[in-house]
């Protein structure tokens, strides 16, 4: 199993992270607060479903402050339960919701390279994390 040590953990959700972040537009919430990638899913989820486990466990908890570190939390979350793929897939059914938080040059934006990351997501599926949420 892939732990919290491991090297391609952290290479991964780095990528993870620079993908969901790469062309996204600036919004900002009502007070000022920048938003990022885990608005984005929160928002696609929330599209989709009644509610998402993950995002209700990340909501739940009182340290994380930023939407940065609760999309981090989320993506591990994800990785642990074999949601990831699934999860994100959601969150880029909606072409117009898309359009509405990246710019033209996001990979999400292709349906080639979408299908390409989702793929590879999936593929993930098959392996085992034990990482501390």
């Amino acid at each position: 199993p892939v732990t919290d040590g491991s090297r391609e953990l952290h290479s991964l959700c780095a990528q993870l992270e620079f993908l969901l972040q790469f062309d996204l537009k600036e919004k900002r919430s009502f007070f000022g607060q920048r938003k990022d990638y885990w608005d984005f899913l929160c928002q696609g989820l929330a599209r989709r479903r009644q509610e998402h486990e993950g995002v209700r466990f990340v909501t739940s908890l009182d340290k994380l402050k930023t939407p940065v570190g609760r999309g981090r939390a989320f993506l591990r979350y994800c990785l642990v339960h074999r949601q990831l793929a699934e999860s994100l897939q959601l969150c880029l059914l909606d072409p117009e919701s898309l359009r509405e938080w990246y710019y033209a040059r996001s990979p999400f934006l292709s349906p080639q390279h979408r299908a390409e990351i989702l793929g590879s997501l999936y593929e993930l599926d098959g392996v085992t994390f034990h990482l501390a949420l």
